[in-house]
């Protein structure tokens, strides 16, 4: 059988995870944190399980829950959005990127992807018969050079891919990005998909630039979320999708026959967990403690951090120990010092190697420091 991805393999995250595994190594590598979700928030799944709530959900999602989250979008962003036409609950962030795409993008339709990208992105466009057009974010700031996008728009441009706050780098668009994007937009009458999985995670003063603050750009975008990310359950692959009621009802004529609904008690759990805003909104301060002391930790290494303003991941440039490409230095610390990582050359479709490599710090204290304790030897 012909294969629609050729070229594509088992994920570094896999490979990562499996080779830490084997060598009993402390795992920074994958995305996820360590610790526990509030004990709250399992109990609300499981009272609704025992309330005989483990049928089929609305295709859309239950409306508690879509309910509670345009009351967040409302809090957030002064946004209004319709719980019955603009909200529909995902299998996950992942699910609600892939539908966005395969609603809009046809072949021949060429979508803009900047690098290093989530490893989905690409796959995606591809199997859906699109063509990724590439651009990558400046090194070592990695921001976004806006000269360089207007250059590679064509008419077969149908849509702009971001993603803030950035995996795996841990920048954010700013409030400039934003005005650049709406000319693009309004210009060239393009779509826009936006990951913010990590909308809660920002550091240093910082502001989430989301989509929804925006209407101008929002009457052109899917914006996609992850209960997974927010509440520390990545196992339970829940997200959703956000989008103008005119988009939303062609991503729901595909979602509806790709999954259909969503596991039915965690919708209900979630939708009383977010009636207590403080669950989301202490997650800065608490995820900037964790990326501060990890911080702290490595300053008596010979590993040199970059900018991170959010997300859980840290990248650390090895330039001060070794000139080995980042893959081998990945899986050489992980071999001899038991602490794994992700090579950022993986987010790269040509494998761009500036030698550095990814840390997760959604950890545990301990976890952290038994890992920086390994990592003064490398």
């Amino acid at each position: 059988m012909m294969s629609k991805l050729p070229h594509v393999g088992t994920t570094i995250f896999t490979v990562m995870s499996a080779l830490a595994a084997e060598q009993q190594a402390i795992n920074l590598s994958q995305g996820f944190p360590d610790f526990d979700c509030d004990d709250q928030l399992k109990e609300l799944v499981n009272a609704a399980m025992q309330q005989a709530h483990n049928q089929y959900a609305p295709m859309p999602g239950i409306m508690p829950l879509r309910e509670a989250i345009a009351q967040k979008v409302f809090n957030a962003y002064n946004q209004q959005v319709s719980p019955d036409t603009e909200i529909t609950i995902t299998p996950g962030g992942t699910y609600a990127i892939f539908t966005a795409i395969a609603t809009c993008i046809r072949p021949g339709d060429e979508v803009i992807i900047f690098e290093p990208a989530y490893d989905s992105y690409i796959p995606n466009v591809l199997v859906n018969g699109g063509t990724p057009v590439l651009i990558p974010l400046t090194f070592p700031e990695y921001r976004i050079n806006w000269e360089l996008v207007r250059s590679k728009i064509t008419p077969s441009t149908r849509m702009i891919m971001l993603n803030t706050p950035h995996n795996p780098t841990g920048s954010v668009l700013s409030a400039t990005d934003i005005v650049e994007l709406e000319k693009l937009v309004a210009e060239f009458d393009l779509l826009v998909l936006s990951d913010e999985v990590y909308e809660h995670l920002v550091y240093d003063g910082q502001q989430h630039q989301s989509i929804l603050r925006y209407p101008n750009l929002f009457r052109n975008s899917f914006v996609t979320f992850s209960f997974g990310k927010t509440f520390h359950v990545t196992g339970w692959k829940m997200g959703y999708c956000i989008a103008p009621a005119h988009l939303m009802q062609e991503y729901r004529k595909v979602h509806q026959y790709l999954c259909f609904s969503v596991n039915t008690p965690m919708q209900h759990g979630l939708a009383k967990f977010l009636e207590t805003p403080e669950h989301y909104l202490s997650l800065p301060a608490f995820y900037q403690d964790k990326r501060d002391y990890f911080l702290q930790l490595m300053q008596d290494t010979r590993f040199t951090p970059l900018p991170c303003y959010g997300s859980y991941f840290q990248l650390m440039r090895y330039d001060r120990i070794s000139q080995e490409g980042d893959k081998a230095f990945a899986i050489r610390v992980t071999k001899e010092f038991g602490v794994a990582s992700i090579p950022v050359s993986a987010f790269y479709q040509n494998g761009q190697d500036d030698h550095v490599i990814r840390f997760c710090f959604a950890k545990q204290r301990q976890t952290l420091e038994r890992a920086v304790e390994r990592l003064r030897k490398v």
